[in-house]
């Protein structure tokens, strides 16, 4: 088997798997450009929501306390 000739490359086979190659290439780094852009957007509007809401602020009492005489 090692010792036999290669077979035959088609002609127009490395331009072909350049121009794929490449293709793929670029929506490889158009998609993890969206990922990032989208992880960013998601990461401001959490910052704009905490700012403005204050999750972690005690909501004010909308009752008052019973007051009677000791």
């Amino acid at each position: 088997m090692l010792e036999s000739t290669p077979p035959q490359v088609p002609p127009g086979l490395t331009a072909e798997v350049l121009r794929r190659g490449g293709r793929l290439l670029r929506r490889r780094l158009v998609a993890r450009r969206l990922l990032w852009l989208a992880l960013l957007a998601a990461a401001l509007a959490f910052t704009i929501w905490a700012w403005t809401a204050r999750p972690w602020v005690e909501p004010p009492s909308t009752t008052t306390p019973p007051f009677g005489t000791w």
